[in-house]
């Protein structure tokens, strides 16, 4: 019999019962840190590693950019700057670029921190409306 990893098991837990606004939080935060894993392996000269992290960074901003409701004149922002940044991500995986994984983890850290701030700025609202 095959025991089920208890930390997996955790995470799935997380994920299952998480609301959507923590969801986009978390994955924000997956973004960030592969951007982070993909400079780290950038300097440890791991192209292939680096490859792999811009990869998974890319299909977070692909999510995004499949998730927005166009309806909103927001969407269409974001879905500018989430391109812009899948195509810098594209320039750097090409050219093993640390400079321009920095820039765009300077558009995910800010994406990430608004989301943040919007997110207790709701709970905030619900506290007074109750």
């Amino acid at each position: 019999m095959v025991t089920a990893n208890p930390y997996k098991q955790y995470q799935q837990n997380v994920v299952n019962t998480s609301t959507p606004q923590e969801l986009t939080l978390m994955l924000y935060n997956g973004l960030i840190k592969f951007l982070n894993l993909g400079m780290q392996a950038i300097g440890e000269k791991d192209l292939q590693g680096a490859h792999n992290n811009i990869i998974k960074a890319q299909r977070i901003i692909e999510e995004f950019m499949s998730t927005l409701d166009m309806d909103y004149d927001i969407s269409k922002n974001l879905y500018s700057i989430y391109e812009y940044m899948n195509r810098r991500l594209i320039d750097a995986n090409i050219r093993k670029d640390k400079d321009i994984i920095e820039e765009v983890l300077g558009f995910a850290k800010e994406l990430r921190d608004t989301w943040s701030q919007a997110m207790k700025l709701a709970k905030g609202c619900q506290a007074v409306d109750k």
